[in-house]
This record gives C-alpha cells, structure tokens and sequence, in this order.
C-alpha cells in the first residue's frame, strides 16, 4: 500500500486509521475540570483568605449622611448607640466587608451601607462588626488592623 493511499484511508476512516493519532477530546475535558476545580477553590477561599482583598475601597463620598439617624432606634437604646457609631467612622466602616454576606443578598458595597437603612438594626454581625471597628478606632488602630481583627473573628 503506497504512502498516499494510507493517508487517505486514515482521513476517511480505512484500515490506517488511529495510527499516529489521538483523540484530544479527554486531555480538554481534563484540563477544562481542572481548571474549574481550581476556580471553585478560588471563590470559596476569597474572603477567608490571609489577604485583606475581599475588603472594598472607602469611597470618598463616605460621610454621616450615609447613616440612618439614630433617633429611629430609641426604644432600642443598644442598637441606637451603634447607629452612633457608625455615623462617627463612616468612612472606615465603608472599607469593610461585611461578614453577614449582605453584599450579595442586597449588593451592599461594604458595612456602611448596612446602615443605610434599618438592615444593621436588626443583624448582630453587623452591629458586632460596627462596634469592634469604632473601639479599635478610638485606640488607634488603623483600618488594616481592624479589618484583620475581624477577618480572624468571623473567618469560618
């Protein structure tokens, strides 16, 4: 059988076919799980991570403003006070993230816009958060250590 007639059996399925070929179609379908796996790994390791990454940017438009007044929350002193806080640090609250996942249940940027509206008020996560950061604020710590300070408490 001559060279040409071996080509051509192989390329329309003759008796020379598979010789010297491999179907690629397995080493795709490897590479394309793996490669999946890996991103999976990726996404769940995000926020629990060692980087402080997963924490926004404070913007600079971050004021009191951006805190529901605490005068709302008078018939729950506790709550209230946080409110407080909160309007005193704005911009370091809006460079957390924050642990009660609302930021992709109600696409919150960071913690201060859990205090938007009446969301913290009623999630101790939040308020929690809240509160560590304004005591660590008030000693001196800068927002790095605070967000580590919580990434520790609430990493699962």
């Amino acid at each position: 059988m001559s060279r040409a007639t071996r080509r051509r059996d192989g390329r329309h399925g003759g008796a020379g076919r598979g010789t010297g070929t491999f179907n690629k179609a397995p080493i795709l379908i490897m590479s394309g799980s793996v490669l999946a796996a890996l991103l999976v790994v990726a996404l769940i390791a995000g926020p629990r991570g060692g980087s402080l990454s997963h924490h926004p940017m404070p913007r600079i438009d971050a004021h009191a403003m951006h805190v529901m007044p605490a005068a709302r929350y008078a018939s729950n002193p506790g709550v209230a006070d946080v409110y407080e806080m909160a309007a005193e640090i704005p911009a370091i609250l809006d460079g957390m993230y924050c642990y009660c996942l609302c930021n992709s249940t109600f696409g919150h940027y960071s913690l201060l816009d859990c205090f938007l509206d009446d969301h913290a008020a009623a999630c101790d996560v939040c308020l929690q958060e809240a509160i560590t950061a304004y005591q660590m604020t008030n000693q001196g710590s800068s927002l790095d250590d605070i967000r580590q300070t919580v990434d520790q408490r609430y990493r699962t």
